[in-house]
């Protein structure tokens, strides 16, 4: 690599390059890297093997299963999957646009954390307290999702993600009626009756979007239908990893 080593001046006589200095022992591909490690950033040091080596970290840390599973964990999982695949597939062939999911007990579960976050985010504008409602009912169970990542139990984030799109779900028809305002809200009014009170006609409309009402709704339920897939499938594969231990 060098004809000159930069450690101990050793001068290659042949015409030839070579990757240790012969005097010293130097490697001047490691010395390279730790010379100028700092000084290259961060995604020029994330090469093809070394971004295969994040893909796989992660993977492995979604795919984490307790080794020496007990039976009765597993059983106990595998019942809790079958309750929330036949639950979500529920959801997912429910009519998303005309309001019957807010007959679910689920509704009222996301209920909780839409008025809450109304609050919370007050403290950040008007704009931000309407918006925080449908925000932070999709934050808690992303925030529960990453919780139970952090305490290796992948099964329960798997349900959380579960969690995650049903809420997408539940708030469809809200982004839908954003234009008409026919939806009975809390406290028993349309949102046509009380100006100011529908939070996603405010919203698209402040946002100059109130036009795209229903191509935004239809977004989020196609999004949520993929992502509640995406949670039973992630389920499975830790339900096989679980059997096979």
């Amino acid at each position: 690599m060098y004809q000159k080593c930069p450690k101990c001046g050793f001068k290659n006589s042949e015409d030839k390059e070579d990757i240790v200095c012969p005097q010293c022992g130097l490697i001047f591909d490691k010395w390279l890297k730790n010379k100028y490690k700092s000084k290259i950033p961060l995604n020029a040091q994330l090469d093809s093997s070394s971004m295969g080596s994040f893909i796989q970290t992660y993977k492995i840390k979604l795919l984490y299963v307790p080794e020496n599973i007990l039976k009765h964990r597993f059983y106990l999982n595998l019942v809790i999957y079958i309750l929330f695949f036949v639950w979500g597939w529920s959801f997912i062939v429910s009519n998303h646009y005309s309001a019957e999911l807010n007959n679910s007990f689920m509704h009222l579960v996301n209920l909780v954390f839409h008025e809450a976050g109304h609050v919370i985010f007050r403290l950040f504008g008007q704009f931000m307290s309407i918006l925080g409602g449908s925000l932070l009912q999709l934050l808690v169970p992303v925030i529960f999702l990453f919780s139970f990542l952090k305490r290796k139990d992948t099964f329960a984030a798997s349900i959380m993600l579960w969690w995650l799109a049903q809420s997408m779900m539940d708030l469809v028809a809200y982004i839908d009626d954003a234009q008409r305002q026919e939806m009975w809200l809390l406290g028993g009014v349309q949102g046509k009756d009380l100006p100011g009170i529908h939070d996603w006609n405010n919203i698209l409309s402040q946002l100059g979007l109130l036009n795209y009402d229903h191509f935004l709704a239809t977004l989020v339920s196609w999004l949520a239908i993929f992502i509640m897939f995406l949670a039973f499938f992630w389920g499975a594969v830790l339900l096989k990893k679980m059997m096979n231990q």
